[in-house]
């Protein structure tokens, strides 16, 4: 028997054990889990979590987060899961993201299979234990040096994320884009989760993570300009992050792309497929 009712708080060690066996493909969920917990009151990182239990067990999960997007790690009964949580929201969607053929399932249970997109491309998901990390020639040479950012860098940094969201996450140039690009990069930077490539004292590439665990992190946000591109510096500024990653503790990193370009810089430093994942963005 399948049971669909609404994740509360006392079911917290249930999800976050279930979705540990999803590590890969829920490290939004996961983080954001770890960050705002379970109850609803608006704030960054929080949602509404519907689940389906089979004989008292989870089996499938869907949120609807704060900012509209719902994630998703249900095998089981994605769509129902999908209108469940947004039935118990009220809130409008501003997409999905979770394994592909989940996502495709939702969407279609949500009728947003006509819906209007900035962004709907399959992704690859990749991981690496970073045991396995290979390091860059121009990073172990010293050429290319990485480290957090310094304030004076903000602005470059700030146009360079909304250069991100706008190239490939279709956003478009706005007064509202370019404050949320800036509040996320922000974010990444007082949280530790951000890391630039330098040649000499100059900016070259950006590396961050967008979800964290203690044991796992999640890349997000990488970008090159690009007039510097095709020179090894997003490969170095990724290696350095995970170096840094590594020496807190953390064993592994996925991240999910469709950029054929960024899959040889990711699997050039040691990250394999091991799935598909998809991440669309309504407009």
């Amino acid at each position: 028997m399948i049971q669909k009712r609404a994740i509360t708080p006392t079911d917290a060690s249930e999800l976050e054990a279930f979705l540990a066996l999803h590590r890969d493909s829920s490290m939004f969920l996961r983080s954001n889990l770890r960050r705002a917990g379970l109850s609803y009151e608006g704030a960054v990182g929080q949602a509404n979590y519907a689940g389906a239990f089979r004989d008292g067990h989870l089996v499938g999960v869907a949120a609807h987060c704060w900012n509209g997007m719902v994630l998703l790690q249900a095998p089981e009964h994605a769509a129902d899961l999908a209108r469940a949580a947004l039935g118990w929201s009220g809130r409008p969607v501003t997409g999905l993201s979770g394994p592909l053929e989940q996502v495709r399932e939702a969407r279609s249970g949500l009728d947003l299979d006509e819906a209007d997109v900035a962004l709907d491309e399959p992704e690859w998901l990749y991981g690496l234990d970073l045991t396995q990390l290979a390091i860059p020639e121009v990073l172990s040479t010293g050429t290319v040096v990485c480290r957090p950012p310094r304030p004076d860098e903000r602005d470059v940094l700030c146009a360079w994320r909304l250069a991100y969201d706008i190239e490939l996450l279709g956003a478009t140039d706005s007064p509202a884009t370019r404050q949320s690009s800036a509040q996320f990069l922000d974010t990444q930077i007082a949280d530790g989760n951000a890391w630039v490539a330098t040649v000499g004292h100059t900016p070259v590439s950006l590396s961050a993570f967008n979800a964290t665990l203690p044991d796992i992190v999640q890349l997000g946000g990488i970008y090159t300009p690009p007039e510097l591109r095709g020179r090894g510096f997003a490969k170095a500024a990724v290696a350095a992050s995970l170096l840094a990653a590594r020496d807190r503790g953390v064993s592994r990193a996925v991240l999910f792309t469709s950029n054929r370009s960024a899959m040889r810089s990711y699997e050039a430093i040691g990250f394999r497929r091991i799935g598909d994942y998809s991440l669309i963005l309504l407009r």
